[in-house]
């Protein structure tokens, strides 16, 4: 299975950057990435393990258990 790189910007959309086939050429495309980006822009750089872009797609765009936002007496 592949690595997908994909920046994440405002409201989660989602762009692809790249695939790689191993952990240490996903992790160096995902660091040449993030240097790219402006700071406070934003956005950010996700490296994601799975069987295809669409499962990589769906786990990104599901919120992760623990991630607070403004529901009940959080906010």
């Amino acid at each position: 299975m592949p690595y997908f790189i994909y920046k994440v910007g405002p409201l989660n959309i989602l762009e692809k950057l790249g695939i790689a086939e191993n952990f240490k050429d996903a992790k160096r495309l995902a660091n040449e990435h993030r240097k790219t980006l402006l700071p406070n822009s934003g956005q950010g750089v996700k490296m994601i393990f799975a069987e295809n872009e669409l499962a990589a797609e769906d786990t990104l765009s599901q919120p992760r258990e623990g991630e607070t936002g403004l529901i009940g007496d959080d906010y």
